[in-house]
């Protein structure tokens, strides 16, 4: 019976993830402690930032909640950081967990406007470049103004609702009919080639519209969270930011579009997959016979719907209240005009939503253990200890490499306050202070693209329901990010280093 038991133990933890991958998770629970008590607290806290990445890299073999919850909690039982610290910085970043509960469920009754608006674009424009460049170059616009998380859960949206067209009409099911596409177990073989080039076309399109949030959300004051508290501390307002950061964050966009372009011409990096005939002839033909069949309570509420996406974008881009509240405005707008009045059909728009929010408390979790242990911080001292010509640059690589492996609004804020704090010391002059403040906000903003774990928007894509469908795991998205972050952090750090 007790054999039996501790099979079913066994058997339970982590679900269906493989042997291999529960043994690494016990092993890492053993190691911290022992870390904690024979080496010191801090190298136990670089252990835990180590195995949470994992436990993203690994986030299609177990959801990255469950082993990164764990693990988490066992540094809250050593004191690694304390509740208290958890909580404020849960507190801090409250507008971000705030957007992700209600405005990623906003866009979710705005998926038929999308699935109208982007079959147009996706079928016709014939070239891939285009297409891809088109991606980029929107969602660089639209994260200018509005948050990179809102416009990668529009690009989600429109690429879920794509796939599971496509998914239910090759598995012979009715595409209006909500029904299993996840697995192909349905799917006749003549249409596996045609998915797996389909899912290959999709994956380039979600990575440059996720870098494209990136080029655009380093220009602005409002493009990124980090953006506009160094804005703060540095007094900048909207123009005057743009103006200060534009010797850097212009060039890294034109160099990005045009590394959008010869990646898909080149078909470097799994890029260049083009969309296969089959499927853009389903898509076509489920487009037009939705044009045929459009009631006009659909057509209402497809205007319902626009002009929610228009009280969004104007909401957004004149900042009347927190993003997350604007997305709550926009549920009660779609949802009391359009008819949906049942808790269920409202149920299903937060399912997407929340997995991903609690991940991210885990994730704030690691950022509360490396403030708390400082494991930031001697290498800001290295930085401000170096001759000032050469300051520009190290801050900008500095903030890079621990923006790719923690929070880059966490690192902006350390960065910046220590900076600040050497300023009002005296230690530098006001152009030196504003140069590296710059170097910050880039070098946070542009090399983090490098990993998942270096933006938000990324995190947000790697855990959400089309990664699966697509195949897009952490390493792929690394090595699919991989020329954006040679080209961004190269140009970006000559920039920083020689043209502010």
């Amino acid at each position: 019976m007790s054999g039996s038991m501790a099979q079913a133990f066994a058997h339970n933890f982590l679900g269906q993830s493989p042997r291999w991958y529960k043994a690494s998770i016990l092993a890492f629970l053993l190691l911290n402690p022992l870390l904690y008590v024979w080496v010191s607290p801090a190298a136990a806290g670089w252990c835990l930032v180590i195995e949470f990445i994992f436990t993203l890299a690994m986030a299609l073999k177990c959801y990255p909640l469950m082993p990164g919850g764990l693990l988490l909690v066992e540094a809250l039982l050593l004191g690694m950081a304390t509740p208290q610290a958890l909580y404020d910085e849960l507190v801090h970043n409250f507008p971000v967990i705030l957007l992700l509960m209600f405005m990623v469920a906003g866009i979710y009754f705005m998926k038929e406007l999308l699935l109208f608006l982007f079959s147009r674009l996706l079928l016709g424009v014939r070239s891939k470049a285009l297409l891809g460049l088109l991606f980029c170059f929107l969602s660089a616009f639209l994260s200018a103004f509005l948050d990179a998380l809102t416009v990668t859960a529009v690009i989600i949206s429109a690429a879920v609702g794509f796939y599971s067209v496509y998914h239910r009409v090759a598995s012979g099911n009715d595409p209006r009919q909500d029904s299993a596409f996840a697995d192909d177990q349905h799917l006749p073989t003549l249409h596996h080639d045609d998915l797996q080039q389909f899912r290959a076309f999709l994956r380039s399109l979600l990575m440059h519209g996720a870098v494209g949030t990136a080029l655009g959300g380093v220009c602005t004051l409002v493009g990124e969270p980090q953006n506009l508290l160094i804005g703060h501390e540095m007094g900048w307002h909207f123009a005057e930011f743009l103006s200060k950061v534009a010797p850097v964050s212009m060039p890294v966009l034109a160099a990005g579009l045009v590394t959008c372009v010869l990646l898909e011409k080149l078909r470097w990096f799994g890029y260049g997959t083009l969309l296969p005939d089959n499927v853009r002839r389903v898509l076509a033909n489920y487009a037009a016979e939705d044009d045929a069949q459009r009631t006009s309570r659909q057509r209402a509420a497809l205007l319902v719907q626009g002009l929610a996406a228009l009280i969004l974008i104007v909401g957004l881009a004149l900042h009347v209240a927190e993003v997350g509240l604007i997305g709550l405005l926009v549920i009660v707008l779609i949802t009391a005009f359009t008819g949906i009045t049942d808790e269920h059909r409202l149920g299903n728009a937060f399912k997407d939503a929340m997995p991903f929010t609690a991940l991210l408390v885990v994730f704030f979790a690691v950022v509360a253990v490396i403030h708390q242990q400082q494991l930031f911080v001697p290498l800001i001292q290295w930085v401000l200890a170096l001759p000032q010509e050469q300051q520009p640059g190290m801050l900008f690589i500095a903030n890079g490499l621990l923006s790719a492996i923690s929070d880059n609004v966490f690192v902006a804020t350390i960065y910046i306050t220590e900076v600040k704090r050497a300023f009002v010391a005296g230690q530098m002059s006001r152009e030196h202070f504003e140069t590296l403040a710059i170097a910050i906000n880039t070098g946070t903003n542009l090399p983090s693209v490098a990993t998942p774990n270096g933006q938000a928007a990324f995190l947000f894509l790697l855990t959400s329901a089309i990664a699966p469908l697509v195949r897009l795991s952490y390493g792929r998205m690394v090595w699919m990010a991989l020329p954006y972050t040679v080209v961004m952090g190269l140009l970006g750090w000559y920039a920083v280093s020689y043209w502010l």
